[in-house]
């Protein structure tokens, strides 16, 4: 059984943290949940997340300021802003982002980009090449 992908959803609204962690659960990803940035950099100091949800405007460190560290840190995560704000996609700090999207009451579109930047089996495609590596190797 392949591992399950871990999305780290930074939101600082308790009801929309809840909403994309069981969305998340039902599409077969493990959600782990932030409410702000600041406890999100906290997280990813000991769970390294698949990728990365991140809203931008929150209390204590914003999505701004926290998507200049992550990409400094963990560039190799995929990350996706996402905001009621459509305005931040000119700031270009956000350009560093994977993806941006602007929040909407149907998820299809940020569950398509989801599964787009992990690969459609909700696994990374770097642990979906060494599975088939190690496949390989047990082969021979």
């Amino acid at each position: 059984m392949e591992p399950r992908a871990k999305i780290l959803i930074v939101e600082d609204d308790a009801n929309l943290r809840f909403l994309y962690s069981e969305e998340l659960k039902e599409e077969g990803y493990d959600p782990i949940v932030a409410k702000n940035g600041k406890e999100a950099m906290q997280f990813l100091r000991s769970i390294k997340p698949d990728l990365v949800l991140l809203d931008i405007v929150m209390p204590v460190m914003d999505g701004m300021e926290a998507l200049g560290r992550m990409i400094g840190q963990y560039r190799d995560v995929p990350i996706i802003l996402h905001t009621s704000y459509p305005h931040y996609k000119e700031d270009f700090m956000s350009w560093a982002a994977d993806a941006y999207l602007t929040k909407s009451s149907d998820l299809t579109k940020l569950k398509t980009v989801i599964r787009n930047l992990l690969g459609n089996e909700g696994t990374r495609e770097s642990e979906k090449l060494k599975d088939v590596s190690m496949k390989e190797e047990a082969l021979k």
